[in-house]
């Protein structure tokens, strides 16, 4: 690992953090709830475990999760997403306030529930998932309600971060304009694809980072039957009109491509210590890798300390966060690792 990125730099980059003018952040929002219990024995209603539960906890989710990713880096973000008309609704929104996380850029609509997704969970297994929520796009009232309030942040914000789950809300009309705007006015605009969506609607944008499936999927949907990544790389590149890929590759690592400079592929290795869940780790890469981007980090360096946040959270139970300490520290044994090797 002789090209990590320098103490030096890593410290300099995170010390920036906290000065970012806000990044805006928008997507499909919701809640993560973990049903935590023990299984000591089968029901004798149906051959299925029944779990005594001991613990149960919410978190935000799906687009929230990468504001939380954000506030705890020291990053101030405004999130904009689309919740229902209901209980869980008025829950979100508790659940922003309880992280100093800002509610103004969130649209209800009575047409859709707001995202809840519950896991029940043992010490060593996931029992099962319940989702509460429609894919279907949003109605025209409130892909303009939105499209209007995230416009208005462009002007003030620094960088749009695009976190695409495929559940509805980022509709190509969305998509296409909230990259125009921000381009336009110089700001960085990162995605997060969805695996459904149109790639094409992503075209123009500053980032993209899709995982190593999606990029298979977005590719084929250009007219390539391509298994090569850095092929693969290429034509996401070039018919995207991106700057910037990375591609995220799970225990290899990531792949990342900068049209902007060398224009050649490099692939830098995992630094995970041991993986417990990679809910959420997927949020943190691309929190780190915009607010490293904007702090003035080359793409190669953004990805180092986006390995390293995403090393912490997936050493994490559930939709994990990581913070600057936690960051700095799984750095400093990552340098000690590598003068043993």
């Amino acid at each position: 690992m002789e090209d990590i990125i320098s103490k030096f730099r890593f410290n300099e980059i995170l010390s920036r953090f906290k000065d970012i003018d806000q990044i805006v952040v928008v997507g499909d929002v919701g809640i993560d709830k973990y049903t935590f219990g023990e299984v000591k024995r089968i029901s004798p209603e149906a051959p299925v475990p029944v779990l005594e539960v001991t613990k149960e906890w919410l978190k935000l989710g799906l687009a929230a999760n990468i504001s939380h990713n954000l506030n705890t880096l020291g990053v101030r973000s405004t999130l904009c997403g689309v919740v229902g008309e209901d209980l869980n609704a008025n829950i979100f929104d508790s659940l922003l306030e309880d992280e100093k996380l800002k509610t103004w850029g969130i649209v209800r609509s009575s047409t859709r529930p707001t995202i809840f997704k519950e896991r029940v969970i043992t010490n060593t297994q996931q029992i099962c998932r319940i989702d509460y929520e429609s894919s279907n796009e949003i109605d025209s009232e409130t892909e303009l309600k939105l499209l209007t309030r995230v416009s208005e942040f462009a002007k003030n914000h620094k960088a749009l971060i695009l976190e695409d789950y495929s559940k509805g809300t980022l509709t190509q009309q969305l998509i296409s304009s909230l990259i125009l705007t921000f381009k336009e006015q110089g700001k960085l605009v990162a995605v997060d694809p969805g695996r459904s969506t149109n790639p094409l609607f992503y075209k123009g944008a500053t980032l993209l980072k899709p995982n190593l499936s999606e990029a298979k999927v977005m590719c084929s949907f250009l007219g390539y039957k391509e298994n090569n990544i850095e092929k693969m790389a290429q034509i996401l590149i070039d018919k995207l009109e991106l700057q910037m890929l990375v591609i995220t590759l799970g225990s290899e690592g990531m792949a990342l491509l900068d049209s902007t400079s060398s224009n050649v592929l490099k692939i830098i290795p995992t630094v995970a210590n041991e993986v417990f869940d990679v809910s959420g780790a997927g949020d943190t890469a691309i929190s780190v890798l915009t607010s490293a981007l904007i702090s003035g980090a080359s793409l190669e360096e953004a990805a180092w300390i986006g390995n390293c946040a995403s090393g912490v959270v997936v050493g994490k139970k559930g939709t994990a966060t990581v913070n600057l300490d936690e960051l700095n520290l799984f750095y400093e044994n990552l340098l000690k690792k590598i003068k043993h090797l």
